[in-house]
C-alpha cells in the first residue's frame, strides 16, 4: 500500500512512542496497531505488519538490556526455544482464522493479560507454596513451561499486548527485578515475533511501506527507553505497566463492541 508523506510521518512517530512504551512497560502496539488501522491497513495485515515493525524495537531493547538478561543464563535456552515454538503456532493460527474471528478475540486476550499481570505476585506465591510439595513441584514446572509457550502463541497470533502478557508470565514465574523482567520480556517478544514474521512473509501478510516506517520509529524509541528505564524507581514502572495495560484493554473493548 502506497502512503503519502504525512502518513509515513504519522507511522514513524507512532513507532517511536510504541518503542518507548515496549521497552519501559510493554503495550507499545496500543499506539502502533491502531495507527496502522487508521491509515487504512486491514486488521490481519495490520497485525502482521505491526509484528514486523515491533520486532526491531524488541531486538534493540533486548540488546540494551543484555547485561540484565545474561544474569539469567541458566534459563535462556528454555526461554528462547519455548518462545519460538509458541510463535510458530500462534502465527499459523492467525493465518487460518477469518478477519472477524481475529477482531473479536483481541479484547479478551488483552483482558486475560492485564488481570494476569496485576495479580501475578499473588499467583506466584501460591505456586511457590505448591512447588514446595514434592508431588507438585514437577507439575508447577510443567505449568510454567506451558505458560511460556502460550505467551509465544499469543505473540505470534496478536502482537499488541505481548509485552504485558510476557511480564505476566515472569511475575508468575517468580521474577522480582523489573529490569531483568523487561530484558527477558523483550527477548521473549523478539523470539516469538521473529519466527512469526517468517510465516507472514511467505503468506504475503506484511505491508512493507507502512511496516518499515513504524519499524524505524520502534528501533529508535526502543533503544533509548531501555537505557532510561534503568534510572526509574521500580514501583513507578510497575504502576505504569498496570495503567497502560488497563488502557489497552479498555480501548479494544470499546473499539470492538461499541
Amino acid at each position: 500500500m502506497l502512503l503519502d508523506l504525512s502518513q509515513i510521518a504519522l507511522l514513524f512517530i507512532a513507532g517511536v512512542f510504541g518503542g518507548v512504551l515496549n521497552s519501559v512497560a510493554g503495550g507499545g502496539s496500543f499506539i502502533t496497531f491502531p495507527t496502522l488501522l487508521l491509515v487504512g491497513i486491514p486488521p490481519i495485515v495490520a497485525n502482521a505488519t505491526n509484528t514486523f515493525a515491533a520486532c526491531a524495537g524488541y531486538l534493540s531493547g533486548t540488546y540494551a538490556f543484555r547485561r540484565e538478561v545474561l544474569k539469567d543464563r541458566g534459563n535462556l535456552l528454555k526461554v528462547v526455544l519455548l518462545s519460538i515454538a509458541g510463535g510458530i503456532s500462534g502465527s499459523y493460527l492467525l493465518i487460518i482464522v477469518s478477519e472477524q474471528q481475529f477482531v473479536s478475540t483481541i479484547p479478551w486476550l488483552l483482558l486475560f493479560a492485564t488481570v494476569l499481570f496485576i495479580f501475578g505476585d499473588r499467583i506466584n506465591a501460591r505456586l511457590q507454596m505448591a512447588s514446595s510439595h514434592r508431588n507438585l513441584g514437577g507439575l508447577v514446572a510443567f505449568g510454567l513451561a506451558l505458560f511460556l509457550f502460550l505467551v509465544g502463541v499469543f505473540g505470534g497470533f496478536f502482537n499488541a499486548g505481548l509485552g504485558v502478557i510476557g511480564l505476566s508470565y515472569l511475575a508468575v514465574a517468580g521474577y522480582k527485578d523489573i529490569n531483568l523482567m523487561n530484558g527477558l520480556k523483550l527477548l521473549i517478544s523478539t523470539c516469538a515475533s521473529a519466527i512469526a514474521i517468517v510465516l507472514f512473509v511467505f503468506n504475503g501478510l506484511i505491508d512493507w511501506y507502512s511496516g518499515i516506517a513504524v519499524m524505524l520509529g520502534t528501533l529508535t524509541g526502543g533503544y533509548v527507553a531501555a537505557n532510561l528505564s534503568r534510572q526509574l524507581p521500580q514501583i513507578y514502572v510497575r504502576r505504569f505497566v498496570t495503567l497502560s495495560s488497563i488502557a489497552i484493554t479498555c480501548y479494544f473493548f470499546y473499539d470492538t463492541y461499541l
